[in-house]
């Protein structure tokens, strides 16, 4: 008699169209391992992706000191600044004075067009050194203690004591005008903000803070207060 074809034909086989549950785990295993292999292949590539790209941490117009550079043409040129003659009671010594170190920032607006405030201002005899984020500038003769590094508008007031200094006093070093009516070679009623907030009087009196925003308009249209990030910056 012969064997029914239902049957296995052999001990442990399963019926045709089924598979041996040892295969079957051997099968399972083989996708488990693929699937763990290729997770592991998928974050290395993306890791030697992340490490083999350049890091970009801040906007493409930030500047050296971490701010960012104003792109627009110089409200006057740093040439014009003084070359070593003590100023207001301000010297220029050849060595940075960090005695009293703070930082503030100038913009200003000519008929509510961007002027930018340009780097070596207080610096004599500036040498500079193109980095990544653009120019900084080192003195090789003195530096004033109001002086400027970058075109970021930030005045490094750095002084061998704590003492009031105000924004006449930097553009007496810049050696360029500035009241009430007139900026640089920039003439007209000037309205003037610190920390986005309006100040009367005559800008020259401004008294330079830590962290203060300053700003110029010159003319109409005025520019409304433009807020600074420091927050990018170790100034």
């Amino acid at each position: 008699m012969a064997k029914s074809s239902g049957r296995p034909d052999r001990p442990g086989a399963r019926a045709e169209g089924g598979a041996h549950p040892a295969a079957e785990g051997r099968v399972r295993h083989r996708r488990r391992l693929l699937f763990t292999v290729g997770g592991v292949i998928a974050v290395a590539i993306a890791v030697a992706l992340v490490v083999g790209l350049p890091r970009t941490t801040s906007p493409a117009n930030t500047g050296p000191e971490g701010i960012s550079l104003e792109p627009a043409a110089a409200l006057a040129s740093a040439s014009t600044a003084a070359s070593g003659q003590s100023l207001d009671g301000i010297a220029c010594s050849t060595t940075e004075q960090v005695a009293y170190h703070i930082h503030a920032h100038l913009t200003v607006y000519v008929g509510g067009q961007a002027r930018s405030i340009p780097y070596g201002i207080g610096v004599v005899t500036p040498v500079p050194a193109t980095t990544p984020n653009g120019v900084f500038v080192q003195a090789s003769n003195c530096y004033y203690w109001l002086h400027t590094h970058a075109s970021d508008g930030i005045i490094h007031i750095e002084s061998p004591t704590q003492t009031r200094y105000t924004l006449g006093q930097f553009f007496d070093i810049w050696q360029q005008p500035l009241s009430a009516t007139q900026v640089g070679p920039a003439v007209g009623p000037v309205t003037a903000y610190v920390n986005g907030e309006p100040a009367t009087g005559n800008p020259r009196d401004i008294v330079l803070q830590p962290h203060e925003d300053i700003q110029l308009d010159v003319g109409t249209p005025a520019t409304a207060p433009q807020p600074v990030d420091w927050s990018r910056s170790q100034l």
